[in-house]
């Protein structure tokens, strides 16, 4: 209901409908519900802009393995927003979430080992991950595929592509036997 008001989805649009069923479903525990609710805190959307509460609300989601919920909490820690810059616990929260298929964690992983931020930089992980969501239709991910090949050998290449193979066999795992819950 939380979305439908949100939108005006067969019903008025009102953003205070969408955050009181936003908090309701949150409160007992619905990742999703969490995750749209730490949007709306971080967007100022029905409710006063609190990087904090984002926080609160995107942790929630992204520790029952919602993979929006941790990217937006990986975002949140590279960007040192609501909470302290962590580097490291950035690329945890986007591992986990690329590890289940989330183009933009994807991308934001191949940027932290690009950059050696959190992480060791690692042209032939950063090329991987950038591969991985390339294919996940994260279209800035084939422009900087093509950026860090130039700065790679054959041999390095060649070493990516087979990483880039050996992650998406572990996200087809790691998602075959999820429930879609989308409806």
């Amino acid at each position: 209901l939380g979305v439908m008001y949100g939108k005006g989805k067969g019903v008025p649009k009102s953003d205070l409908e969408s955050i009181k069923w936003f908090t309701k479903s949150a409160e007992q525990g619905f990742a999703d519900a969490q995750f749209n609710l730490g949007n709306c805190y971080y967007n100022g959307e029905g409710v006063p802009q609190d990087n904090k509460e984002a926080v609160k609300w995107f942790r929630m989601s992204a520790e029952q393995g919602e993979a929006k919920g941790q990217s937006n909490l990986g975002v949140m820690y590279m960007n040192g927003t609501g909470v302290p810059q962590d580097y490291k616990e950035a690329v945890k929260w986007f591992r986990k979430s690329a590890e289940q298929g989330e183009a933009k964690a994807q991308y934001n992983l191949g940027m932290m080992y690009t950059n050696g931020t959190g992480v060791p930089q690692d042209y032939k992980e950063a090329h991987a991950w950038w591969s991985v969501a390339k294919v996940n239709g994260n279209e800035k991910a084939e422009k900087n595929l093509g950026i860090v090949t130039k700065e790679m050998t054959k041999e390095q290449i060649v070493q990516a592509k087979s990483i880039s193979i050996e992650i998406q066999k572990r996200i087809g795992a790691n998602t075959e036997n999820k429930p879609d819950l989308s409806n």
